[in-house]
């Protein structure tokens, strides 16, 4: 296996963060294997138990598949979390992350991978022009009130940092983890603003989207506290700016979620 940057070159690495998604999670899997088997992109599946309760991990186990990787975290961590765990695992070239629930799907899979010969990030964007999107009133919203938060607090030019559907050279998300602190809701926040910092480049394409799972008040104030938090460190404390030039500090965060 020829390698770049010390991952397999050509590779796809996908990490699918999973909690308490026993009914599904099986054809979730599925269905990401079809879409990379159809443009003919080597992959490997890595699935992130995430302190499931339901049987996830079982339901995982009994597909015997050589390309699914498990990962089991002992409790329900986080997102963030998750996706760390995940990487720990990865070796392909590209890294891609994708929900558990598989709400959200790439127009055209194959134009993110070609996406990543020149940038560093591909992200699907509800907001991209040739973006299909069903989701209710009430969650558009929330989800624009988000974006005004966010650019106003961290600045990031990204248009939707929360879809479920991400991707990005793995040598620029080896740079992006050591610096993340955000266990949960706001890590993909974070993910970006760190991105930003480093001058990476990121580009945002089409996907079809069909969201009904409104969330809920204690999630919405936890990632506005997150998003307050990545702020702090940015703005005031530059604890991003100094720990990208010295990377052997590890961030105390003030709050920390369980």
């Amino acid at each position: 296996m020829e390698s770049i940057d010390g991952f397999v070159r050509g590779k796809a690495s996908v990490i699918i963060p999973a909690f308490n998604e026993a009914p599904v999670i099986a054809s979730s899997v599925r269905s990401v294997e079809r879409m990379f088997r159809e443009i003919g992109v080597d992959y490997e599946i890595i699935v992130v138990d995430d302190g499931s309760t339901d049987g996830t991990r079982e339901s995982v186990e009994a597909m015997n598949d050589d390309q699914v990787k498990l990962v089991h975290l002992r409790s329900n961590s986080g997102k963030g979390s998750a996706f760390k765990a995940g990487f720990r695992e990865a070796i392909g070239e590209f890294t891609f992350l994708i929900d558990s629930d598989h709400e959200i799907q790439p127009t055209d899979l194959l134009s993110f991978i070609r996406a990543l010969r020149t940038a560093d990030i591909a992200t699907g964007s509800k907001k991209h022009p040739f973006s299909r999107v069903r989701t209710p009133p009430a969650r558009k919203f929330l989800s624009t009130c988000l974006h005004i938060l966010v650019k106003f607090c961290v600045g990031i030019k990204v248009s939707d940092t929360q879809a479920g559907f991400k991707s990005a050279r793995s040598s620029s998300v080896y740079k992006i983890v050591p610096l993340m602190s955000v266990k949960r809701f706001a890590f993909d926040v974070e993910f970006f603003t760190i991105a930003s910092l480093l001058g990476f480049r990121t580009v945002e394409l089409p996907v079809e989207i069909e969201l009904h799972a409104m969330a809920g008040p204690g999630r919405i104030f936890r990632t506005f506290i997150d998003i307050m938090g990545i702020t702090y460190r940015l703005r005031l404390r530059h604890w991003y700016q100094k720990n990208i030039r010295q990377m052997s500090s590890t961030y105390n965060p003030i709050l920390r979620w369980r």
